[in-house]
This record gives C-alpha cells, sequence and structure tokens, in this order.
C-alpha cells in the first residue's frame, strides 16, 4: 500500500500574494502535491494543504516554515484569527499506509529539525509531550503578544528550539491529528459581543469545569463587521461525532432567540468526501 501523510501549515499572511506565492512554491517537489491554497484578508492568514510520501512530506514543511520564517514579520502581524506565529500551526494527519504512532514521529523529528534551525514551538494533538499542551488553545492562549512573557515562565519552556523570545517568528504548533473541517457561521449582526457568546456555548474549552455544547467542537467569534456580519469560527475536530448540520442548526437556533439571521456560512481548506451532503447548507 502506498504511504501517503497530509500536512496542513497555517501561516500568518492572507495579503500579500507575492509572499504567500513564494512560500507555497517550496511544495512543488517530487512525492509531494499540493492540495489547496486557502488565504483571508481579515484573518490574514492562510491555510496550506498538501500531501505525500512521508518523508517528502517531513522535508517540505520544514523548508516550509524556514521560508515563512523569512519572509513573514509577526512583530507587525494585524490579524482576526488567533495565532502566535508566522507558522501557527503545522498539523500531520494519517492519509494511507501509516497511522498516528508514525505521524507522531514525523512531528517530533520536524520538531528537532526546527529547534536546530533556531525556530521555537510546542508539540500539540496526538503529539504532545504534556498533557496540558495537547489541546491547541490552551497552548495558543494570549496569542503572539503575551509569547515573552510566557517564555519567561518555566512551565512554558518550548519544546524545541531556544527559550529566548523570537519577535520575527514567534512559536510555532507542531502536532498530529484526525481530519478536521475548519468551518464558519457568520451572522446577520454587528454584536462581536454575540458571536463570542455563541462559541462560548458550543465549544470544547479544554476545561472540565466548563462544558460546551459539543465536545469536539473548537469556536471563537471572530471580528467581520466591515463585510456586512460577525462570524463564529471553528474547527470541528471530528466531524463523526458532531456534525456540521447539528452545529449549524444549533447556532442558528441560538441566533434566532436572540433575533438574529445567518448570513452565510464557509468552509476553510479541503473536506472528507463523506460530509459532501452537509455542504449543501
Amino acid at each position: 500500500m502506498k504511504r501517503m501523510v497530509e500536512c496542513v501549515p497555517n501561516i500568518s499572511e492572507g495579503h500579500d500574494k507575492k509572499k504567500i506565492k513564494e512560500i507555497v512554491s517550496v511544495v512543488e517537489r517530487e512525492g509531494v502535491k499540493l492540495l489547496d491554497v486557502n488565504s483571508d484578508a481579515e484573518h490574514n492568514r492562510s491555510v496550506i494543504t498538501f500531501a505525500g510520501e512521508p518523508e517528502a512530506v517531513l522535508g517540505v514543511s520544514f523548508d516550509l516554515i524556514k521560508k515563512a520564517s523569512e519572509l513573514i514579520d509577526m512583530s507587525v502581524h494585524k490579524g482576526e484569527h488567533p495565532r502566535m506565529g508566522a507558522v501557527d500551526v503545522c498539523p500531520f494527519i494519517p492519509v494511507a499506509g501509516v497511522d498516528m504512532d508514525d505521524c507522531v514521529d514525523l512531528a517530533h523529528r520536524l520538531g528537532k529539525m526546527l529547534g536546530e534551525a533556531g525556530i521555537p514551538g510546542y508539540f500539540y494533538g496526538y503529539a504532545a509531550k504534556k498533557q496540558e499542551r495537547k489541546i491547541l488553545s490552551s497552548i495558543r492562549k494570549g496569542e503572539y503578544e503575551s509569547l515573552s512573557e510566557k517564555l519567561k515562565k518555566p512551565e512554558w519552556k518550548p519544546d524545541f528550539g531556544p527559550t529566548e523570545f523570537n519577535s520575527k517568528f514567534g512559536a510555532v504548533a507542531v502536532g498530529v491529528r484526525d481530519f478536521l473541517i475548519a468551518y464558519n457561521v457568520n451572522l446577520k449582526s454587528d454584536d462581536l459581543k454575540l458571536a463570542n457568546d455563541i462559541a462560548r456555548i458550543i465549544r470544547n474549552s479544554g476545561d472540565t469545569r466548563v462544558l460546551g455544547a459539543f465536545k469536539t467542537v473548537q469556536a471563537t467569534g471572530v471580528d467581520t463587521r466591515d463585510k456586512g456580519y460577525i462570524q463564529v469560527s471553528m474547527n470541528l475536530t471530528d466531524y463523526k461525532v458532531d456534525s456540521m448540520e447539528v452545529v449549524f442548526e444549533t447556532i442558528k437556533r441560538i441566533a434566532k432567540l436572540c433575533d438574529i439571521e445567518i448570513h452565510s456560512t464557509e468552509v476553510v481548506g479541503l473536506t472528507p468526501k463523506d460530509i459532501e451532503k452537509a455542504l449543501e447548507i
């Protein structure tokens, strides 16, 4: 069986098409296929998806992060999506002929390579070496702006790379996960607090004292008022447990209680084929 791994690095650049193109260009090599590039100016973020033979994917992921470290300056970055580095996250996903353990090995090897190159970061998801770092939002709490102070705390020493604050790059989260769906629901309102309240109601915060409606949904409110709506931005980390249809209908009901209508929905990046029917919402 052919061995295949997917990698979905998220870079903190959604405006400069020239920079995005240059970063994406490192993907074009034997053994790896570029599947999708989704850039969003409001989020100031691009989601890059590629897949291929494990060793080739490992090499491309390293080169892509290095290229991003050269071109993106986090000290001047502004965007609505939570982030802490020029490459905010770099997850590996098993596709065929490999399992989670194989991908964890890739993630740990990538971390070692990045650390040796002077790029700091943390392992999350199945690759996490500490339970408190398993959930991405726990690592990213406070984002880039609080990273300098965070790195001074012994409990937040990076899993790889220098402990000194890198103002240009920030830090990257390297992980292993299942397929997820990046899904946004936009509401006809200018009340950003409403988007944050809905996100709080539905999401899994990682805190057992605060249980949201869906245990496999990560969510946050995003300020997209200049587009004429507010956004509930989500990651559905297990769409077979918490489906798009059910999550959408729940948000719709909550919004209706507040006399707010749905403006639109959107999917960022790729989705598994078995949810095509859900996309007809």
